[in-house]
């Protein structure tokens, strides 16, 4: 294994390396880098091993044998002084800890003194630990703390027993010795409380500095600094964020956050190693981290060209076959164009493109209007005649047909597909060129985007492009560099010619508005985050249509590109039903029509919970009436029934979560106190009274969460689906939603006071019953 993916010692100027000084390790491994050599090249000559040599480094070998620290004096090229300095500390060891501590997240959670570890027993004191380092150095709110420490619901002493953690991890990060510096501590905000310390003293924020620095780093010239920065940035890393603290902890925003940089970090590192003729330096850490995420197509096909580049052909394609299979077996889908293009590669390496000689005339003169921002028509012609792996010309690259399977049991969403067609009206002046598909999740948005784009490939000849942006998944969001990348192969360009990324973002839109000019081509982004994440994407060609899927609701996109806004509900009985006949069988549902009626009204008309309640119908052979009894009887627990087993994206529950996970702190509060609604639906006054915030408040979060489709709004009025309350009631703690209901009684019996002061709800609406009710 390489030095680049193999220590995990501290970096230097990472946290705790002042009190590293004196020490053999280190300063081996400053000797090492000074003399340009890999641990294996340095273990070698030595003659040792290069686990001796990675154990020393790291500080394992406390005293080293006098004899390996000559060889290595020998191999480093050492003076006589350097020598004898290391002697000597091989003999009296390293020194007392007493430095200040630092804080290790990047991976399993350690507080260290030095090099010291730092017992930290208590499980509040960690998880306490954890969401302040995480945090730093932005403060963690109170409500943020709560939650973290109580995930089923905070006890009522709460507020005094956070006091009494915060105590406690002030004395722990206290230092044991006198120390001019100021040694890191939590303070009280407004809001809550912020660890107070250096950010060199958290190795997160020390990675988001050297990550930074590289990402300043465009040059050709900087290629050396860069990879330096990353190299030293990725060690850092000892695993997953928090890897040893509850899932609770692990699933914080700033953690998925955290991991998704590490990935970045990775990519770039990879492309940094290609460009530099190192790619086998960077073979252990991408090995590494495709097992922390194993569908990433980024990371596996950067591994493939690594193992390629070091001459590792056979275990290069054993990586794509891997990927292939699961994909299959997991998703259903077949390998992205970025991982096709990286399996090309291998099977036909790349070749020089030949250069056009002095006496051969140009194809096209290049305009004198023209940029160097844009590409130039003759770097067109030269793309559209080069295949993708920069071979000699093949023929004419395809057009890309991209489009997923679509739903062999569609049903309804007529109305949605008279308004999608306008993307294809016969009157130019009268066709949207973007409609945006909306909804909460699992209502069918990507169901019905491919359904129509399959029934309408006809008037798209020159193809279709498809990609999952991720914006709602468990794996990171893809950027618009990445998805432009993707299309650009796609579309024909060679690796060559494509515009160097992160720094050629811009490049790489130009290029992909000038190919689709003139084309009709139909572009579908399905799951999008929001606005920003599409507008890259967008081709300025009017003859191109393009479709978009989300559970936000894309409002920017509607104002500034003019958008069709196409808002997906719930279906109708009629259609839940025909839905599960289309799966169960529409003579078993005809047979037991009355107990299918009532399937689909405890799957909420939800087309992903009645695709399931049908799929687990005909996996156990049951009849639609048995299995009404046993999601009935399930009650609140009516999700732990809604999924398939071994398939984690054929669960209700799941997609709930995901839209749940991106909402704020605050906004995820109000969702769970929704669930305690006695009836259908309550106002911003009685979503106040339930929360015990301010009508402004209140009705700020509510926006938030219907702009995430988990809240039903109609009329000023607010309420949840049947099985979104029922996820909502599974989340929140009993001590929660007793105060909730409390809240509720007592705005109940105030409600003449509050008639008095002018601010009492309308007569009829939900507050003014709801004490009543509960």
């Amino acid at each position: 294994m390489s030095d680049t993916a193999s220590a995990t010692a501290d970096p230097q100027g990472g946290p705790g390396h002042e009190d590293e000084r004196g020490t053999v390790g280190p300063r081996i491994q400053s000797f090492r880098r000074r003399a340009g050599l890999s641990q294996e090249a340095a273990a070698s000559r030595a003659g040792i091993s290069t686990r001796a040599l990675r154990d020393i480094e790291r500080g394992r070998a406390r005293r080293p044998r006098v004899h390996t620290l000559r060889s290595l004096a020998g191999t480093l090229g050492l003076s006589d002084d350097e020598l004898a300095g290391l002697l000597a500390d091989a003999r009296t060891g390293p020194p007392r800890d007493t430095g200040l501590p630092s804080l290790l997240i990047l991976g399993p959670l350690v507080l260290r003194r030095g090099r010291t570890p730092v017992p930290v027993a208590g499980p509040m004191q960690r998880r306490l630990l954890g969401l302040l380092a995480l945090k730093h150095p932005e403060p963690a709110t109170q409500q943020e703390i709560t939650d973290i420490l109580w995930p089923s619901g905070p006890p009522r002493s709460h507020p005094s027993l956070i006091h009494t953690y915060v105590t406690q991890t002030r004395r722990l990060l206290g230092p044991c010795g006198p120390r001019s510096a100021r040694p890191p501590t939590v303070v009280r905000t407004p809001t809550g409380y912020r660890l107070e310390a250096s950010r060199n003293r958290v190795d997160l924020g020390h990675f988001d500095e050297l990550l930074a620095r590289a990402e300043r780093l465009y040059d050709a010239s900087d290629l050396e600094a860069r990879y330096a920065s990353l190299t030293e940035a990725l060690r850092c890393w000892r695993g997953p964020v928090l890897a040893d603290a509850d899932p609770v902890l692990r699933r914080h925003p700033a953690a998925v956050a955290a991991d998704e940089r590490r990935v970045r970090a990775a990519l770039l590192h990879a492309d940094t190693a290609l460009l530099l003729r190192r790619s086998g330096e960077a073979v252990p850490l991408l090995a590494d981290l495709v097992n922390t995420e194993p569908l990433h197509e980024g990371l596996h096909a950067r591994l493939i060209l690594a193992l390629a580049g070091s001459g590792e052909q056979a275990a290069a394609l054993q990586v794509f076959t891997h990927l292939r299979d699961r994909l299959d077996e997991e998703l259903g889908i077949e390998p992205g164009t970025e991982i096709r293009a990286a399996h090309l590669r291998v099977l036909r390496p790349r070749q020089p493109v030949p250069r056009r000689t002095a006496h051969e005339a140009p194809a096209h003169r290049e305009p004198a209007h023209r940029t160097e921002s844009h590409p130039t028509e003759s770097h067109l012609t030269e793309i559209r005649r080069t295949p993708a792996d920069g071979t000699a010309p093949a023929g004419p690259t395809p057009p890309p047909a991209q489009l997923p399977l679509g739903a062999r049991s569609f049903v309804g969403r007529r109305p949605q597909m008279r308004v999608l067609d306008t993307l294809v009206a016969s009157d130019p002046a009268r066709r949207p060129h973007i409609a945006v598909v909306v909804g909460a999740p699992g209502v069918g948005k990507t169901a019905l985007a491919t359904h129509w784009a399959h029934a309408r490939r006809d008037h798209f000849p020159d193809g279709q492009l498809y990609v999952d942006l991720r914006g709602h998944s468990r794996p990171p969001a893809l950027r618009p560099g990445d998805v432009l990348t993707q299309f650009l192969r796609a579309l024909g360009v060679p690796p060559h010619a494509l515009p160097a990324h992160p720094p050629g973002e811009d490049e790489a839109a130009a290029l992909y508005r000038t190919l689709l000019a003139g084309k009709r081509l139909l572009i579908v982004l399905d799951n999008a985050r929001d606005a920003e994440q599409v507008r890259p994407l967008l081709p300025g060609a009017r003859g191109c249509a393009v479709v978009v899927t989300s559970r936000s609701r894309l409002a920017g996109l509607v104002s500034s590109e003019g958008a069709r806004r196409i808002a997906l509900d719930v279906l109708d009985p009629d259609e839940g039903r025909r839905l599960l006949g289309s799966i169960a069988g529409s003579c078993n549902v005809a047979a037991e029509e009355a107990a299918a009626r009532r399937l689909v009204e405890l799957c909420g008309g939800l087309p992903l919970a009645i695709r399931i309640a049908g799929a687990n119908l005909v996996a156990r052979n049951a009849n639609i009436a048995a299995h009404c009894a046993e999601l009935a009887g399930a009650g609140d627990g009516i999700l732990d029934r809604l999924r398939i087993e071994g398939d984690r994206r054929s669960a209700v529950r799941s997609a709930f979560e995901l839209s749940y996970r991106t909402l704020p702190d605050e906004a995820r509060r109000m969702f769970r106190l929704l669930g305690q609604l006695p009836g259908p639906d309550l106002t911003v006054d009685a979503a106040a009274a339930l929360a015990g915030t301010t009508p402004a408040d209140s009705a700020a979060l509510l926006a938030r969460i219907a702009d995430a489709h988990l809240v039903r709004e109609r009329a000023g009025r607010f309420g949840l689906d049947v099985l979104l309350r029922s996820y909502a009631r599974e989340l929140i703690g009993t001590d929660e939603a007793h105060t909730a209901r409390r809240r509720l009684m007592l705005s109940r019996a105030q409600g003449p006071a509050r008639r008095d002061s002018g601010q009492a709800n309308c007569p009829g609406s939900y507050a003014s019953s709801a004490g009543s009710r509960a």
